[in-house]
């Protein structure tokens, strides 16, 4: 038989142990949320500096460069260090690929070196 004073106070120790548990699993939502945006502006701006370098009168470091400017006005400059871009024949077709190679954000934007790579793809368009 238990007395009825026992359990005074466990409600306290309960909510303070799932409040931190809970915070835990929201801030870990919350990051791989930014994980998955700052992929995907990496995503789109690798396009659109292969799209820009693969115009007739561009160069390949052209495309490079409004790629860094892309991710440097949408993300942050640290992100846009290793950003490179190549023709690749692809199924035939002269292709312009735009690669970056940045941090993988696991705390804010702090996290693995080179963890992250994206690329970018599109047609070169022939002078």
């Amino acid at each position: 038989m238990t007395r009825p004073g026992r359990e005074h106070g466990a409600a306290v120790a309960e909510f303070t142990l799932i409040s931190a548990l809970l915070a835990i699993l929201f801030l870990a939502i919350l990051q791989m949320a930014f994980v998955v945006h700052v992929r995907n502006t990496l995503i789109a701006s690798a396009a659109e500096g292969a799209r820009y370098a693969a115009n007739a009168n561009r160069t390949l470091a052209d495309g490079a460069a409004r790629t860094e400017a892309l991710i440097a006005e949408s993300l942050s400059p640290s992100l846009a260090r290793d950003v490179t871009s190549r023709m690749i024949d692809l199924d035939g077709a002269a292709t312009v690929e735009v690669n970056v190679v940045t941090t993988l954000p696991l705390a804010g934007l702090l996290g693995v070196d080179r963890g992250l790579s994206v690329s970018g793809h599109a047609v070169a368009e022939i002078p």
